[in-house]
């Protein structure tokens, strides 16, 4: 199989200038200890209204943190099956604003009637509370048609290595302790792309879209999420192209029987020195390291 991820190449497609909404803020709070109590400034981590746009029309309205934009909505129309890649995105622009923040997109023409059409088939109708879905039975969407995981096997010690690292590559983190983390990494256990965001699926639609536009491969190596494995978690991994997803907490029994079925290797609470595989764990090669060993030095 081959795990060629195009690039995305935007007609004048500059970065747009996120200064107007900055990642963090700086709060006033009281903080308490066991016998002090001391008014200081705080950092929180952001979150502001992102309205897709597809051939201007208006399609959902996310709360996102205000970095790798772009990215976002890359990730977001490719894993939610908007577009079946990245040649059917003609145009991007982010557009900030006041009260939020725009991304106007232009689609492939057949795209944004398949678009439109799916959104006429929900109107009017009462909703299950996931996002306009109209029925139980659309909450679960068939996995993306074309896309087929990659069967490489993971070492246990990429694995330890990665998720040791994490924290070293997560900024907004360190500065605000609420963003969450998508990684990509290499076989060998090398953390070489991270983004983040206050929600989970954001950052992994983020990571995606800067791997569609950067050339890495999606099947020679595994995504790191610091979150929970959920459903859509693993649905988002499908549409990447990659073959294994690994959480550091727990994943749920609906992603568990979604990542059997593609192919997916999961792999939950995966700690420094421990993890739980529980599907395709045939493809995890290798042991764990010994505690105390001398681990390389990956930032």
């Amino acid at each position: 199989m081959s795990c060629t991820v195009p690039v995305l190449s935007l007609p004048g497609g500059a970065p747009a200038d996120e200064a107007d909404h900055a990642p963090s803020a700086l709060v006033e709070v009281l903080r308490i200890q066991a016998e002090s109590r001391a008014e200081q400034e705080d950092e929180v981590i952001e979150e502001v209204p992102v309205a897709l746009s597809y051939n201007g029309i208006s399609h959902a309205v996310m709360l996102a943190t205000p970095t790798d934009l772009e990215d976002f909505a890359l990730g977001f129309s490719i894993s939610e099956g908007i577009v079946a890649n990245l040649e059917e995105i003609h145009d991007l622009e982010v557009q900030p604003g006041c009260a939020g923040i725009v991304i106007e997109m232009q689609i492939a023409q057949p795209r944004f009637l398949a678009l439109k059409e799916r959104r006429r088939s929900l109107a009017g109708r009462t909703g299950c509370g996931l996002c306009g879905v109209e029925s139980l039975a659309h909450a679960i969407r068939p996995l993306p048609e074309g896309r087929l995981a990659s069967a490489a096997s993971v070492s246990v010690s990429a694995i330890d290595e990665a998720v040791r690292q994490l924290a070293h590559w997560q900024p907004l983190r360190q500065q605000t302790g609420a963003s969450h983390a998508a990684a990509w990494v290499d076989g060998e256990g090398r953390i070489r792309m991270v983004r983040e965001d206050a929600g989970r699926h954001n950052a992994l639609d983020k990571l995606a879209g800067a791997m569609f536009r950067s050339r890495h491969e999606a099947c020679a190596g595994f995504v790191l999420v610091s979150s929970r494995a959920s459903y859509e978690m693993v649905q988002k991994v499908v549409a990447l192209g990659a073959g294994a997803l690994v959480a550091v907490s727990a994943p749920t029994a609906l992603a568990i029987r979604t990542a059997e079925a593609a192919g997916i290797l999961l792999v939950g609470f995966a700690r420094p020195g421990q993890m739980v595989a529980y599907c395709h764990a045939e493809r995890l090669t290798g042991e764990m390291p010994l505690a105390g060993q001398a681990r390389r030095g990956m930032m």
